[in-house]
């Protein structure tokens, strides 16, 4: 089995145009990116009109100026960070960082979670704005059910990639915690040998002390 950290093989492998297609944040990124294009294009192009009666154009959504300004924003941010999560996960098998590797991930799961709120409330707002617009025949409503149903498709690509962004997390800190080992409490491993000599082991007994006589005993001279 290949090492890994927060998901990815280590650095010095090659990259995998491939795998890097199929993996499953990838077909997230591309879904959201293409939802994010329908929501703020579509309001830019469809999303005001001009009445007879006023010259300035009105947004569609119940002429509520904030719901359309709202929904052009969350779209425009996500678009662009989609491209900036893709290409940093094209460079994460390169990073050798596993602190970098982290930051990232956080970062991934801050964005992703705090966008799947963001969205909800997009979401939310448009939908009940649209529903308390009057006269919807006289409007492009086939631009606003789509704008509100891409909205409502992107809540679950970015939830989705919050919850991998979170099993990336949870793998990286599971790892650590693997190849970490305390010292003080693992017996398994060997404490490093002491820097100066403890000295001799054994006692050898001096080579005087066999012809050495035991104190007390007398023995006369041998005629």
């Amino acid at each position: 089995m290949q090492p890994s950290a927060y998901g990815a093989s280590l650095a010095g492998g090659a990259f995998d145009v491939m795998n890097f297609v199929r993996q499953p944040q990838t077909i997230l990124r591309c879904l959201s990116w293409l939802f994010s294009i329908v929501v703020f294009a579509t309001i830019t192009a469809e999303g005001y009109i001009n009445s007879a009666e006023q010259q300035d154009a009105k947004c569609i959504f119940n002429s509520n100026e904030s719901a359309c300004s709202y929904g052009v924003g969350i779209g425009v941010l996500a678009f662009l960070a989609c491209v900036v999560f893709l290409v940093l996960d094209a460079y994460f098998p390169q990073i050798s960082n596993a602190k970098e590797r982290k930051y990232i991930v956080i970062g991934d799961l801050g964005f992703s979670a705090a966008w799947t709120f963001l969205w909800f409330i997009c979401f939310c707002v448009l939908a009940s704005q649209w529903s308390h617009t009057p006269d919807q025949s006289a409007l492009p409503s086939d631009a606003a059910r789509a704008i509100v149903a891409f909205s409502f498709f992107s809540i679950i690509t970015w939830a989705l990639s919050s919850y991998f962004a979170y099993a990336r997390y949870r793998q990286g800190v599971n790892d650590f915690e693997q190849d970490y080992r305390d010292p003080a409490t693992d017996h398994t491993t060997p404490y490093p040998p002491a820097p100066y000599p403890s000295g001799p082991t054994g006692y050898q007994q001096s080579p005087f002390s066999h012809n050495q006589e035991q104190p007390g005993d007398y023995q006369p001279p041998a005629y």
